[in-house]
């Protein structure tokens, strides 16, 4: 038995000399140290009494054992830093050499608006509220002052899906239905705002400067004393945060279902300031959005009484906005996922 411990220490010697990889060096540890292997048997058969020198053949073939591991995990490392040494050399790095180009994603514009809107809104204590793509006709038209029959409700402006159900023409709805639920509170006393950003839908031809469906921010603030001097207030602030310090707007008399008294908002022209170039048409000044005092009718509609609270309202879309904001057009690059378009506000956001 000593002598096989022995003659099995000097093959694995001789083996480990010539060995010249890694896989090699583990390969001669699997065969003299598995369950396999003529050492193993040795120390299995040391449970027979009839073998002489036991504990001596035991001590060995443990100390055989302590020793191929030593001299294969000693080789195994010597090999590694070697084999690791010669694929550093091979993979060499230069830092002089220019870096691939990374294409970095970017804000769309679209949400460049939205996250705008919503921080200045939010900065003066105005709810961010979800619109609803399917609304009842109901909260629609109406609780709007937009009764049967009229020329807005007509199937060309809108898509039906059944009587009482129509995709969302407008963000307005929203204000109803906030109206609606304060009504509901009974008694309703104090203060409250909300902004409601979605998207809307009408049955309209695609071109440059129109969608069948677009985004649209509905602005809603209730009070006991709210007044128009207040809508003013709001508009300015906004357009100020949206376009420069040096924006100015100009209110025009128009007529909303849902508001009284309503007006057109215009804000001064970002490109010549107020001079006259072809973004305004020459006028100075460019259309935005429509606002007003909430109807009295309208509040009544929705359970309010107009008595003990008024409401200021107004809807500005988010595809005009960033149409204004950055000298875009055509709607439609919009939502063409053109990667060169959208490269153009990388530098938002960093």
């Amino acid at each position: 038995m000593l002598n096989k411990i022995e003659a099995i220490k000097t093959l694995v010697i001789k083996e480990l000399a010539v060995a010249k990889t890694v896989s090699e060096i583990e390969a001669i540890k699997k065969k003299n140290l598995s369950k396999d292997s003529e050492l193993n048997a040795i120390l299995k058969s040391l449970r027979s009494s009839e073998i002489e020198n036991k504990t001596e053949v035991g001590m060995k073939g443990n100390e055989l054992r302590n020793f191929i591991n030593e001299q294969t995990t000693n080789k195994i490392n010597e090999l590694s830093k070697i084999e690791n040494n010669i694929k550093l050399q091979n993979e060499k790095f230069d830092p002089s050499i220019p870096s691939s180009l990374i294409r970095l994603g970017t804000i769309h514009p679209l949400n460049i608006v939205v996250e705008e809107l919503t921080d200045i809104f939010s900065e003066i204590g105005f709810d961010v509220l979800p619109n609803r793509d399917v609304e009842f006709d109901k909260f629609c038209f109406q609780n709007l002052n937009l009764p049967v029959g009229h020329p807005a409700r007509d199937m060309q402006d809108s898509f039906y899906i059944n009587e009482e159900l129509v995709l969302s023409t407008h963000n307005t709805n929203m204000s109803a239905r906030m109206l609606f639920k304060m009504a509901e509170e009974k008694n309703f006393e104090g203060s409250y705002a909300n902004i409601s950003i979605g998207n809307v839908y009408r049955r309209d031809d695609d071109d440059a400067t129109h969608s069948h469906q677009f985004m649209q921010m509905d602005v809603l603030a209730v009070s006991k004393k709210i007044n128009f001097t207040n809508l003013k207030w709001i508009l300015k602030y906004m357009c100020k945060r949206l376009f420069g310090e040096d924006a100015k707007i100009r209110l025009r008399p128009s007529l909303f279902p849902f508001t009284e008294p309503s007006v057109e908002v215009d804000v001064s022209c970002f490109k010549c300031k107020g001079k006259g170039c072809s973004i305004c048409k020459y006028s100075g000044w460019i259309e935005i959005l429509g606002s007003g005092i909430i109807n009295e009718q309208v509040m009544k509609l929705n359970g309010m009484d107009p008595s003990k609270n008024t409401a200021l309202a107004f809807g500005v879309g988010i595809e005009r906005i960033a149409m204004l904001k950055f000298g875009i057009s055509n709607i439609r690059s919009l939502y063409e996922n053109n990667i060169k378009f959208l490269e153009q506000f990388k530098f938002y956001g960093e």
